[in-house]
């Protein structure tokens, strides 16, 4: 695997942002009461994301030390306004229910924790890869919260779109409540845990007389006694 496609790909699974790295979890279990809500807040913060990355790479070596964090901040919150403002003339109904949670994409820990980390000390094109691959793994992680508390707590599967359709009348409302919330982020972080170790498992190379599968005189060990 080439290394920008290790980088595109390291946010998804093994260092998943919300169920690896456990960041951005205020609006992961505030604004996942539906899938919709989750597949607007990742895809508004995947763009500035990107955006913030990209910018920032071009600028890393413009940039003093000293004052990189408030610099960052000031990028982040300059195309966090953008989107917001894209999100309010075309999709009003998505910005009322994402609430204040929209324009708090500014200190969300991911986005500045990236441009820290990484598109700081990194070129232009590995850092768009980086910002999509977490953004990619942000906005997975907030559909399948939304996506599984919305299907027991509200009974529906994205409602308010043309592909909603009602599953049960007696849903478990506790699901769309605080409580619910956490207990899911806790069984996708473990999920996630679990397939993150199963593809970090590397097949142990056995030595020595191990390795012969009962035959000893092909390492020579047959003739010790």
């Amino acid at each position: 695997m080439s290394d920008n496609m290790k980088v595109l790909t390291n946010g998804i699974v093994k260092e998943n942002p919300t169920l690896r790295l456990v960041l951005g979890t205020c609006p992961t279990l505030a604004v996942t009461t539906s899938a919709l809500n989750g597949i607007g807040m990742g895809v508004a913060a995947t763009l500035v994301l990107i955006c913030s990355n990209l910018t920032i790479s071009l600028l890393r070596k413009v940039i003093p030390d000293r004052v990189r964090i408030p610099a960052f901040i000031t990028v982040i919150a300059g195309f966090v306004t953008v989107v917001q403002m894209l999100v309010k003339a075309f999709a009003p109904a998505l910005n009322n229910s994402l609430g204040i949670y929209l324009p708090l994409i500014v200190v969300n820990c991911i986005i500045l924790a990236r441009a820290e980390m990484f598109a700081s000390k990194n070129r232009v094109w590995p850092s768009v890869l980086d910002a999509v691959g977490m953004g990619i793994g942000f906005t997975i992680a907030l559909f399948l919260m939304g996506f599984i508390r919305e299907l027991i707590g509200g009974g529906t599967v994205l409602a308010g779109t043309p592909l909603s359709f009602t599953v049960t009348k007696t849903p478990m409302l506790v699901m769309l409540l605080p409580p619910g919330g956490f207990f899911v982020f806790g069984i996708l972080v473990a999920i996630s845990n679990k397939i993150s170790k199963r593809m970090g498992k590397k097949p142990v190379e056995k030595l020595g007389c191990e390795g012969c599968h009962g035959d000893c005189a092909a390492c020579g060990e047959g003739e010790r006694t």
